[in-house]
């Protein structure tokens, strides 16, 4: 299969952390790893169906910036059927964790997180999905 170059930028504590990775799972070179990190996010993505699954997604971010908080919220609103709870804890006197407690159709917890994750201001996020 043909290969396809392409430039990455990445902030030096990125950067790092994925020499680290790479160095950790004796990956030969960083694009090995990253090809690694999109099939594993690609395979996860597959998730999209009707079974129903437990799990929590995870969100970490700078509380004091803008109104993120209330954004997410209103994204939690438009699922309260699937949300179970929600908690936050204070990391530093800047970062937040958010945790919220999913069930519901995959397809639905994936939705919900990645319509979270990808809200501008979120440094971190992550869904953990179990078959119920």
């Amino acid at each position: 299969m043909a290969v396809n170059r392409f430039g990455v930028s990445l902030e030096s504590d990125l950067l790092e952390a994925l020499d680290e990775y790479v160095a950790a799972n004796k990956f030969p070179n960083r694009s090995q790893a990253i090809r690694y990190l999109i099939e594993k996010n690609v395979a996860e993505h597959k998730w999209q169906c009707n079974n129903i699954v437990a799990g929590a997604i995870a969100l970490i971010f700078n509380f004091s910036k803008t109104d993120l908080q209330a954004r997410i919220t209103e994204v939690q609103a438009n699922y309260r059927d699937c949300i179970l709870s929600a908690q936050q804890f204070f990391l530093t006197d800047e970062k937040l964790l958010v945790v919220i407690s999913v069930k519901g159709p995959s397809y639905k917890l994936t939705e919900l997180s990645d319509t979270l994750i990808a809200l501008k201001g979120i440094e971190h996020g992550k869904l953990i999905m179990s078959k119920v």
